[in-house]
């Protein structure tokens, strides 16, 4: 894993300290070694986190006559295949890793080809001085962040935000039109940020600049196939197709030449990683999992056990209330606001496996792909009920807003919106009349996500709701959580339930073998049940969260005070009385707002470091 950041000018040479200032702020992502590629107007770099080819891989990696350089962030998992065709081909390589294998495609490929050969997990950018452009790429689910700034006079990219803030040409400004889209999810819609003028490269895309014409256009080169096209495969012969790909994608998230582990949490998605990693595996697997003393979010005994079963190297953590103090941290690694707070035992887990590993294979992806989120079936239960829908809503609304009814009262308080309003206000942050309260309309968040659900037609209501989820949630909220907090420990994370081969696989097959009325994951579970403990493989779904409601009506109770009271930043954005009243009721029990709490805290904490 690396960081990466570089320029382009349209009037002038570029400067290898500019680009050398932008990696400094990336120290965390690469702390092993650095280079800069430059060729007149265009200056590319990268920090280097060594992984594979310890020797003869570091930057800046260029082909033999330096007409195309390379700075590359991620994992390629083909590149041994794609090497071995280049060497046939006459190409000279001289190292031994997967950043030259881009630099040689690049030689002989258009932009959008070489990015469809890759298998793996990345973010790039190729110079290529015999072209005058600058490619900038981005993997298929975004699993790799890329940014970038485009002014009268020069394109700017990075890895994170503050790499391209850290350039001279770049100005630090507020876009305050994002703050109600950010109440709403949690996070900026991709491609937009908090900071006017910088954007987000989307996943599955291109980013293609001349200089010379002062061109810049995005192209994309992949998207998902139409859903359920696989109705010839029996559900037997579709949880074998899963076993064989998700197997193979344990597999080649192996490779590495240095020391690495798992994520193990109490879900069957890290469970059934762990296991496959052990089947492949000649030594035991390093397993590493985070606990809460608080035993509604605590999955330690669960994890212990799959540990236990599989024959793993096992280390487990507690996270106490004092956690908050992370949230100074996180918010510089995000560089903007993040409304999940999950990133706090995000941060402790990628803390205590980076001291024993470089690299950690996750879980992560299995709902994505597998509908294992409650929200799916909720959306299910909403589009069967239909003009009964209304009804219900109103009876549900009568239930408690706590204990164990709140769930199901949630669930049916929004059943009188449509699809995906009611999908929004399940899986959002702010509750749509407090967001609109607080900081008025959302001006573009509502639009993006009815934008994606519309170009998601053309399959039943579990399919849409799964591409939906795959365009919002997935690459603006879990992918970014699990890369700032690992980047931040020179953790490098894989995703083997979001390998590519497996995911054509999934978003092709009939949304029944995915959920039903009865069941979560059906064809997963099927999959592998031959490999997890039976009570891991029916549990309920716990998620990934920590007890704010608690946290703040007691432990923190204090410092949710000062930061959200009179003098708080946010209430020159936001109404102070709507503020109020949601502080109140949280205090008085009457309802849980940890989470809005939560994404107003962290609003807070960046709204004072940018002295907004």
């Amino acid at each position: 894993m690396c960081g990466i950041a570089g320029v382009v000018r349209f009037d002038g040479d570029a400067s290898d300290l500019e680009v050398e200032r932008q990696l400094r702020t990336l120290d965390h992502r690469g702390p092993d070694s650095w280079g800069v590629h430059r060729d007149g107007c265009a200056a590319i770099g990268q920090n280097r986190l060594r992984i594979i080819d310890l020797v003869t891989g570091d930057p800046p990696i260029a082909t033999p006559d330096g007409s195309i350089g390379v700075a590359f962030n991620g994992e390629i998992y083909n590149y041994a295949a794609l090497r071995e065709e280049l060497l046939a081909e006459g190409h000279h390589l001289r190292t031994q890793g997967d950043t030259e294998v881009i630099a040689h495609l690049s030689e002989r490929s258009e932009a959008a080809d070489v990015a469809t050969r890759l298998d793996g997990m990345f973010a790039y950018g190729v110079w290529d001085a015999r072209r005058r452009r600058l490619v900038l790429a981005r993997d298929r689910f975004g699993k790799k962040p890329l940014y970038y700034w485009q002014g009268p006079r020069s394109v700017v990219f990075g890895s994170e935000i503050k790499a391209v803030l850290a350039h001279p040409d770049v100005s630090a400004d507020l876009d305050v039109d994002v703050i109600p889209a950010y109440l709403r999810f949690g996070y900026v819609p991709t491609p937009r940020t908090f900071f006017t003028g910088i954007r987000s490269v989307p996943p599955a895309s291109v980013l293609i600049v001349e200089p010379d014409a002062r061109s810049v256009r995005i192209e994309p080169y992949w998207s998902l196939p139409a859903p359920g096209t696989l109705t010839s495969v029996s559900f037997d012969e579709a949880a074998a197709l899963v076993r064989e790909k998700l197997a193979a994608s344990v597999r080649k998230r192996l490779v590495a030449d240095v020391p690495l582990g798992a994520f193990l949490s109490g879900g069957v998605d890290s469970a059934a990683v762990v296991a496959l990693m052990a089947e492949a595996s000649s030594a035991p697997v390093r397993t590493f999992t985070i606990g809460f003393r608080d035993p509604a979010f605590d999955e330690r005994a669960t994890a212990a056990r799959v540990a236990a079963h599989v024959g793993a190297e096992h280390t487990e953590l507690v996270v106490e209330p004092q956690a908050i103090e992370l949230i100074e941290r996180l918010v510089h690694h995000f560089d903007q606001p993040f409304g999940d707070s999950s990133a706090i035992p995000m941060w402790y887990l990628a803390e205590l496996t980076s001291a024993h590993v470089t690299v950690a294979l996750s879980g992560d992806g299995g709902d994505e792909l597998f509908a294992g989120y409650e929200r799916f079936r909720a959306g299910m239960v909403a589009a069967r009920l239909g003009p009964l829908a209304p009804a219900v809503s109103v009876v549900t609304r009568r239930l408690p807003a706590r204990g164990r009814l709140a769930a199901l009262r949630r669930f049916g308080a929004r059943l009188h919106r449509p699809l995906p309003d009611a999908y929004l206000d399940w899986v959002g942050y702010t509750p749509a009349d407090d967001a609109g309260a607080l900081a008025g309309a959302d001006g573009f968040g509502l639009a993006h996500h009815q934008a994606v659900w519309e170009a998601a037609s053309g399959g039943d209501t579990l399919d849409r709701l799964l591409r939906l989820n795959a365009a919002t949630y997935l690459l603006d909220d879990l992918l970014p959580k699990a890369d700032r907090t690992s980047m931040a420990h020179a953790l490098e994370v894989r995703a083997p339930m979001l390998d590519v081969d497996l995911a054509m696989l999934t978003f092709t097959l009939p949304s029944s073998y995915k959920a039903t009325s009865r069941g979560r994951k059906v064809v997963l579970r099927a999959a592998v049940r031959d490999l997890v403990p039976d009570e891991v493989l029916h549990l309920p779904k716990k998620g990934f969260g920590v007890p704010l409601d608690r946290w703040f009506r007691e432990d923190l109770a204090t410092y949710v005070d000062h930061m959200l009271g009179p003098a708080a930043s946010t209430r020159r954005h936001l109404r102070g009385d709507v503020l109020d009243r949601i502080l109140a009721e949280h205090r008085r029990g009457r309802v849980d707002r940890g989470h809005v709490i939560w994404a107003l805290l962290t609003l807070e904490v960046f709204l004072r470091a940018r002295g907004w």
